[in-house]
């Protein structure tokens, strides 16, 4: 069995096209968010190798979250992702301790390099 990974996104279809990215590559997708809220409890019920997570969400944003998620669990490996490539948020994501940072729309490759340097 592959590593495990938790998908949060408040889009179902880019949640989709990650699972495709990553299930086709050999990463057991364990669980699915599709808000910040929902990813801190599932994160702290399914504890996933890593969890890929995007920024821009309804109730609570992926920064919040992976605040919140780090707090409670300071080795869990987060890559953010979101649509917008600005700048503060990215340095604001690896302040908050994601380990990397992704831009949609999703390039297979860079998916999976980002996961797999997290995962080191």
């Amino acid at each position: 069995m592959g590593n495990t990974v938790m998908l949060v996104d408040d889009a179902a279809f880019m949640r989709m096209m990650l699972k495709d990215i990553l299930s086709n590559n050999g990463y057991n997708i364990i669980g699915e968010a599709e808000n910040g809220i929902v990813a801190i409890d599932k994160y702290m019920e399914l504890k996933p190798d890593i969890t890929v997570m995007d920024i821009t969400m309804p109730e609570m944003d992926g920064l919040q979250a992976v605040k919140e998620i780090r707090a409670r669990d300071p080795q869990a490996r987060i890559i953010m992702c979101s649509a917008m490539g600005q700048q503060a948020m990215v340095i604001e994501a690896i302040q908050s301790g994601a380990k990397d940072f992704i831009v949609k729309p999703f390039q297979a490759e860079r998916v999976l390099e980002a996961v797999s340097k997290a995962l080191k």
